[in-house]
């Protein structure tokens, strides 16, 4: 009866661990915001069409800057967890338009704050899931 039992618990946790495994999309990280005024951005100077509609887009990190050629990447992302519970369900699509000029960067990815305010009810800084698309 043992064995039985312990294969039993083995096949449980065994699904278990692949549909994890199926939940996590990309890379972890971690998200802040920043405020006008964005430009001028390190991938198109002053130039206003480089943001997307909604003003969805990110400056990010020197680990995702890759020599200025992350200028264009897109990325799907969204909130997993920060203090309170700031996350909001869903994700968004934001296009990288900048590099984070501060040092040393307080996140990954840094958000405009309307894309921020796309995923989080809070302005701290909060975890986050990331996937180029």
């Amino acid at each position: 009866m043992n064995m039985g039992r312990f294969v039993i618990c083995f096949i449980v946790l065994s699904l278990f661990c692949i549909n994890q495994a199926c939940i996590v999309l990309g890379d972890i990280g971690t998200a802040t915001s920043y405020n006008p005024p964005y430009t001028p951005t390190k991938c198109g100077g002053n130039r206003a069409d480089q943001f997307p509609s909604g003003n969805l887009f990110v400056a990010v990190s020197e680990g995702l800057w890759d020599k200025g050629a992350a200028c264009g990447r897109r990325y799907r992302l969204r909130c997993l967890s920060g203090n309170n519970r700031p996350c909001k369900e869903g994700t968004i699509d934001v296009r990288v338009v900048d590099y984070c000029t501060k040092s040393p960067c307080p996140s990954t990815i840094v958000l405009s704050s309307d894309a921020f305010a796309e995923i989080s009810h809070s302005r701290a800084k909060i975890n986050i899931e990331y996937v180029q698309i």
